[in-house]
């Protein structure tokens, strides 16, 4: 369903999840990152850019391995050191990983996703029409229970930028390895808190969508 279509039925902000499609686990193991190849990053950096149509075809289990790995993943063991920056190693930006199978949790240490909710809530991640069938959307919550140490006020500020961190890592993968994705921020924060059961302190604060270049003969 087309975004002025969604616009013209009243329909924003009112979808709900689908039944998921194929079978889930309660902990989805993922293979090991690879940690070589890929472009030189001024050459990544010359290619990142964002795109807004997608196949629908699933991402293969090892580029979905490595593109949560380069979002966030542990890259230092010794120190529980991330791909991506937090003020004070807060760690306060949850990455959430909406699929046809279902809502799932990146879990960095075990490099693997924990079920969260047995339903398929990407076309809620978003209001854009490519939502509803991307093989991937990528939720940032921040957990405010993690960030005792900063002041109320500037929370927010702090968790943003984290987010912000890993979505251009998220960009700069995309752009080495063929992928299209963009940043989003249209979505009812309302409607899919609710979709991913969301507690009081969990704020939302962006989506990305990833995905196959859509071939030009399918456009």
């Amino acid at each position: 369903m087309n975004t002025l279509t969604k616009l013209a039925l009243g329909l924003i902000g009112q979808l709900d999840p689908l039944p998921p499609m194929g079978e889930s686990t309660p902990l989805r193991a993922l293979p090991s990152p690879s940690l070589s190849g890929g472009m030189p990053l001024m050459s990544a950096l010359s290619s990142r850019q964002s795109l807004r149509e997608f196949a629908p075809e699933p991402l293969p289990e090892q580029v979905l391995s490595d593109l949560l790995w380069a979002a966030g993943g542990i890259n230092r063991h010794d120190v529980d050191g991330r791909t991506a920056p937090s003020a004070m190693n807060a760690q306060e930006v949850l990455l959430y990983v909406a699929m046809p199978q279902g809502l799932f949790l990146y879990e960095p240490k075990p490099h693997a996703l924990a079920l969260v909710v047995a339903s398929d809530v990407r076309r809620v991640t978003g209001n854009q029409d490519f939502v509803d069938t991307a093989p991937l959307d990528l939720v940032f919550v921040a957990d405010h229970r993690r960030m005792k140490l900063v002041p109320a006020a500037q929370r927010e500020a702090y968790a943003h930028a984290a987010a912000g961190a890993m979505a251009q890592n998220v960009y700069l993968y995309c752009a080495s390895e063929g992928l299209a994705t963009v940043i989003r921020a249209w979505f009812d924060r309302e409607a899919l808190a609710r979709a991913m059961g969301l507690q009081a302190d969990h704020h939302l604060l962006l989506s990305q969508t990833v995905g196959a270049v859509k071939p030009l003969q399918l456009r």
